[in-house]
């Protein structure tokens, strides 16, 4: 049995500092907007100096999405990484219950979610960033059904699971919710049943 890799000293010393530097600005971005903070306002509430932020984050941007490399290696470890006889759907259902449930009943959450939808380069960059990991998700998916980076399919299906946190988030039951749209990956779409006393509408002519 493989033995889990030891993290020295030095590692643990610099993913403090990442996650330090991360939270103030989380915080600082929470409190006065993404616009009303520059660089040196992180690095002065984190305690470091901008040359030491700049190793740890390429922008400001990325300040904000913070798990953005730990995101798209997660992913592709749920399909690369799982059980003996467990469906690549099945792992993907049981990556968002893990790793999704968690971010979505924050209690910060709603906080979050109102400074990127109201931050235009914010919400671009949450853009380019999601065509990323639906690029290298789709790409997992191909490699271990053993067609081409381009097969429809794998790109549809990457697309989608990246979609679920999107379509889930107003939901009173999260994980209901995720459950829902997987069982719709498992089994295919199904007309809905109407509420009582609710009429369906008749098919455009």
């Amino acid at each position: 049995m493989d033995k889990p890799p030891v993290v020295g000293r030095r590692e643990r010393k610099k993913a403090a500092t990442r996650q330090a530097i991360a939270d103030a600005a989380l915080e600082l971005f929470l409190e006065r907007g993404y616009d009303g903070v520059s660089i040196r306002d992180i690095a002065d509430a984190a305690d470091v100096s901008t040359t030491t932020l700049f190793k740890h984050f390429p922008g400001k941007e990325a300040l904000v999405f913070d798990q953005e490399e730990n995101l798209e290696a997660e992913l592709i470890g749920a399909v690369r990484q799982r059980p003996a006889g467990q469906s690549v759907i099945d792992a993907l259902r049981e990556h968002a219950l893990r790793s999704w449930l968690p971010v979505a009943t924050h209690p910060r959450w709603a906080e979050f979610s109102r400074l990127l939808d109201s931050t235009p380069v914010l919400r671009e960059y949450a853009k380019r960033m999601w065509t990323r990991h639906a690029d290298a998700l789709s790409a997992a998916i191909a490699d271990d059904a053993g067609v081409g980076h381009d097969d429809l399919a794998c790109q549809a299906l990457a697309r989608f699971v990246l979609e679920i946190p999107a379509l889930t988030r107003s939901r009173p039951d999260h994980r209901a919710a995720v459950e829902e749209l997987f069982d719709l990956l498992t089994h295919g779409w199904r007309p809905p049943v109407p509420a009582k006393g609710q009429a369906r509408l008749p098919a455009p002519q």
